[in-house]
């Protein structure tokens, strides 16, 4: 189902039906400030398994990123922040960034591994941070597109999308055309460091 909503005149009644589709397990593709990506909801380990099995690994083995609808959530899932980092994410966010810190005890436990490390996404898009915002608590994502991919038109333009994916993901969003590049994504374990250049420019 490819469901098209306006980013500028959100439509309250699909918000909650995407809400309601995370809530009851099922994996949904929608826009972000840069790649389109697929997620599903943090609470629901058996949506978490099988976003991995549709990305072809084991769940504690899924390169994942936290998208969250702003910084007060973000605080339920990691480390206190150090006063540097909490300054340069509140400076960029929400934009095209994803940050990897340090995880508190509940990672490990949600995603029954090991992780010590979380990505942290607040994207600039009215769509997906209204659907967290509802749903609670963060959707677990990962982007359409993996680091050696050439550029294909399913990781951006929605009716590609809906073309490659229609018979396994049941709930496409088209929030219009997405961004060639991921997000920009920077390490805040120990220091700051640029580790992927994506189209966010980090300012520090």
């Amino acid at each position: 189902m490819l469901i098209e909503i306006n980013p500028y005149h959100l439509d309250s009644r699909l918000i909650d039906e995407a809400v309601s589709r995370l809530k009851n397990g099922e994996i949904i593709i929608f826009p972000t400030d840069s790649l389109y990506a697929m997620g599903c909801d943090l609470s629901n380990k058996k949506a978490i398994q099988e976003l991995a099995k549709l990305r072809g690994i084991r769940s504690n083995k899924l390169n994942f990123s936290l998208v969250c609808s702003n910084l007060a959530m973000v605080a339920n899932y990691t480390k206190q922040l150090e006063r540097p980092v909490f300054k340069l994410m509140k400076c960029h966010l929400p934009g095209p960034f994803t940050f990897i810190l340090t995880a508190n005890n509940d990672i490990p436990r949600l995603f029954d591994s090991n992780k010590k490390e979380v990505g942290i996404r607040i994207p600039d898009n009215s769509i997906i941070l209204a659907i967290v915002e509802k749903l609670g608590n963060p959707v677990v994502a990962t982007s359409l597109r993996n680091e050696e991919d050439a550029i294909q038109p399913f990781f951006y333009d929605p009716r590609a999308i809906f073309e490659h994916f229609e018979f396994t993901v049941t709930f496409i969003i088209d929030g219009g055309i997405g961004h060639l590049e991921g997000s920009t994504v920077v390490d805040c374990r120990n220091g700051i460091e640029i580790i992927r250049q994506g189209i966010g420019d980090l300012n520090y």
